[in-house]
């Protein structure tokens, strides 16, 4: 396997990847996020696995911001992370995550935020947000679900709000809502140490 930076040949590799990963058609709220991230420039990062010619893994950095006391500060979310189903569970996910980070701290991001599974992320570098004083930007985000891996360049006054790019209110892929919120939530009270399982990606 090995990983590089995307290229505009890759695009539809990519797209078919992200398509099987998730479980979604061609019209799908994480085809359609991708595409409208490409067409708004909102892009940070693009990387890709691959094995021979083929792509098997995928993992995008958007830029987005942090509402801070101070000003607006430039930070990237991680979104999506989509391995090949019939190659996850092979350490593909867990080496774009990394490849990711690496990225984000060589071009100076200050930190790396996402929504997905806490106990997923929470062993590849993340820490759940609120516990540095981050505000969701949807309440409909579960706060554990509410992930940041900090970088070298963070300072302690850069808390504030997550404010998404618009890309992903247009597609509608903040948070979760009902019925899968109101599922979740009930299971979170039920059982407050499940970890649901990461969509997308296994290690």
């Amino acid at each position: 396997m090995q990983l590089r930076h995307a290229t505009s040949a890759d695009r539809d590799q990519i797209a078919s990847v992200t398509r099987s990963a998730f479980e979604e058609g061609e019209d799908g709220p994480v085809a359609r996020v991708l595409e409208m991230l490409e067409r708004t420039d909102a892009v940070r990062a693009s990387l890709v696995a691959t094995e021979d010619d083929r792509i098997v893994g995928h993992v995008q950095l958007n830029r987005s911001w942090i509402d801070a006391r101070e000003r607006l500060v430039d930070v990237v979310v991680l979104s999506p992370l989509s391995v090949a189903p019939d190659r996850q569970g092979q350490g593909i996910g867990t080496a774009l995550v990394a490849a990711a980070l690496a990225e984000a701290e060589r071009l100076g991001d200050p930190a790396v935020f996402l929504e997905g599974g806490w106990d997923y992320y929470g062993e590849r570098g993340f820490r759940r947000a609120s516990e540095f004083g981050f505000s969701r930007p949807s309440p409909r985000i579960p706060d554990r679900a509410f992930q940041v891996a900090l970088l070298p360049s963070w300072q302690a006054w850069m808390v504030g709000s997550l404010v998404y790019c618009e890309a992903f209110w247009a597609t509608d892929t903040v948070g979760l809502r009902d019925p899968l919120l109101m599922e979740m939530e009930a299971r979170s009270a039920a059982s407050p140490t499940e970890e649901p399982r990461q969509a997308g990606a296994s290690a």
